[in-house]
């Protein structure tokens, strides 16, 4: 039988950057908070190994163990889907800090397009741009109300960066300066200047000098190492959770932080959550831990795992069309183009995160839509996030896969290879959701989730044209042989992608069609805040860490009033739609 811990204010399920922001966010407003962290502790000392790239980056040190819990996939729901026995696509991050240790740094705010694209495509394109399939709605908040929290979030994580022309307005420059830059940088600048775009160096959580943050939290400068991605700095230099705001909560005396502490359950009373229950991972007992608030700060597909499973809100039916939790899972899409160079070398091996060049002139509505079959865009840019040996060998796609030409073409493109990549925004579309998988558990014998997603028409057409665009900038480079990426038949959950998944727990102004409101607060129990990317309605054309940063903040800020009105934050909110 599980014992019953004494009650506290707040307990947060994960501790990541979510849970962090809001742990330092109310512990330094004297609440009590709870955080329960599935893994282990960790630190910068944690990482004095960090350069064994078959330890982290293909054994995964820092990932999830999918023996114990894992998701189920299928790309229609016609089939039955298996579950996912090794990390592909995506990473799910583990232990302390969760996957803001192993991020690459990119720290975007997505566009006021992207938080009303509903309102602003009828608006400009009519109602029926899209098929009837694709289930795009307004975020229930604006860009410009959201502005303090991404600023709030850039400050706390001093993040690097310059004013982006075609980027989302700013009123505040960025903490610390751009990153340096590079002669691969300087080359796409250039290219891109000559085609009339607007190039900018990428927004970066590796700082490009030493800051202090104003909750007095030291980040180093980056040391250009290259081992960012799937690691953990050294150094401190990257921005992550374990450096910044845990130590910020930790520091106010009123935080207590429990590692190895597994939630299977939320517990509910058909109108509040009551508490969370937890396994001790290194014990193996059971422990309730009732709470006056409860936050789900864990990854995206966790967030809507545990809410289907305690019967909290309408699961999403395809069918009908109903329901909220499970839906609007989106992800992203991959176009670019590799360019060979016949007379250029380029040092790749050198580099950070988030070290790299962007333009914007192709994301959100920054371009007129009017007569393609598709909305939305990406960020184009080039990265030089230090290249590693054992998963580096880019060769022209006529190559053979192996022999003597292929070692020879290795040799010859091993310094002599760049890509500019994009990521395409994701637009939401009925047969694409999350839900309970009728016949997988995972170790304690609770459901797993099962994702069902694939390529739809509107990915396939801005694939192929933001490709073209990644082309045309390569050329313009000087590359000798240009290839454009293709997308595939349907996606598939190997190889890796990217970590950007989104949805299932959408925020939105009406109960009928999200889960929260635009505080992270459930509809269905005021005491309850789901913070994260499962918020979003859509995935934009970014990394979703800096939009994920700022609706933590918010929710911070939503937990704060909801203690001090006693549920009228929602209740009335919820009163005005339903009326």
């Amino acid at each position: 039988m599980a014992k019953k811990l004494k009650k506290v204010d707040v307990v947060t399920v994960g501790v990541g950057w979510t849970g962090g922001i809001i742990a330092a966010e109310l512990t330094k407003q004297g609440v009590q908070v709870v955080g329960l962290e599935r893994g282990k502790a960790r630190s910068t000392e944690d990482f004095q190994h960090v350069h064994d790239e078959y330890r982290y980056a293909i054994r995964y040190e820092l990932m999830q163990d999918l023996s114990r819990e894992t998701i189920t996939f299928r790309n229609h729901r016609d089939e039955r889907a298996l579950p996912m026995r090794q990390l592909g696509s995506f990473l799910l991050g583990e232990g302390l800090g969760g996957a803001g240790v192993h991020w690459n740094g990119q720290t975007w705010r997505f566009l006021p397009y992207d938080f009303e694209i509903k309102t602003k495509t009828e608006e400009k394109y009519g109602p029926n741009k899209l098929g009837s399939d694709y289930t795009l709605q307004d975020w229930g908040i604006t860009y410009e109300e959201l502005d303090p929290y991404f600023y709030k979030f850039e400050q706390m994580a001093g993040i690097s960066g310059e004013d982006n022309p075609k980027g989302a307005p700013r009123n505040n420059p960025y903490p610390t300066p751009p990153m340096k830059e590079t002669p691969i940088t300087k080359l796409f600048k250039d290219a891109a200047k000559n085609k009339n775009l607007h190039p900018v160096h990428i927004p970066s959580g590796n700082l490009s000098e030493r800051y202090e943050n104003p909750d007095g939290q030291t980040i180093n400068q980056c040391q250009y190492c290259g081992f960012c991605e799937r690691f953990g700095c050294e150094y401190g230099a990257k921005t992550s959770p374990n450096v910044t705001v845990i130590p910020t909560a930790k520091k106010t005396g009123n935080f207590e932080l429990r590692t190895h502490a597994n939630v299977t359950e939320i517990l509910y009373d058909g109108s509040k959550a009551t508490g969370v229950k937890y396994v001790d991972l290194q014990t193996g007992e059971e422990f309730i831990q009732p709470a006056d608030v409860v936050v789900l700060t864990s990854y995206v597909m966790n967030n809507a795992r545990l809410l289907l499973q305690a019967g909290i809100g309408k699961p999403y039916d395809p069918e009908t069309r109903t329901g909220v939790i499970g839906k609007n899972y989106c992800y992203q899409i991959l176009p670019g183009a590799t360019g060979f160079f016949e007379d250029k070398k380029f040092n790749t091996y050198m580099g950070a995160g988030a070290l790299g060049a962007a333009v914007d002139d192709y994301n959100g509505d920054n371009f007129d839509h009017s007569k393609l079959d598709f909305i939305h865009g990406g960020v184009l840019a080039i990265s030089q996030t230090g290249q590693r040996p054992i998963n580096n060998n880019v060769v022209p796609n006529d190559t053979p896969n192996w022999g003597k030409e292929f070692k020879a073409q290795s040799i010859k493109y091993y310094h002599r290879n760049l890509a500019i990549g994009a990521q395409g925004a994701s637009i939401p579309h009925r047969n694409n959701y999350l839900s309970l998988d009728p016949d997988y558990k995972d170790v304690f014998g609770f459901p797993l989730l099962r994702m069902t997603y694939d390529f739809t028409e509107q990915d396939r057409k801005l694939h192929d044209y933001l490709s073209g665009k990644c082309a045309d900038i390569m050329k313009e480079m000087g590359a000798d042989i240009v290839e454009p990426r293709e997308i595939k038949d349907h996606y598939s959950i190997v190889p890796y992608q990217t970590t950007h998944n989104t949805g299932g727990v959408i925020m939105g102004a009406d109960p009928e069609t999200s889960a929260v409101n635009n505080y992270l607060q459930m509809w269905d129990a005021d005491n309850l805040f789901v913070v994260g990317a499962s918020a979003f309605a859509h995935n934009g054309g970014y990394n979703p860490t800096g939009t994920v940063g700022a609706l933590a903040y918010r929710a911070a800020e939503g937990i704060m009033k909801y203690r001090e009105n006693k549920g009228q934050l929602v209740k009335a909110k919820a009163a005005s739609k339903r009326a």
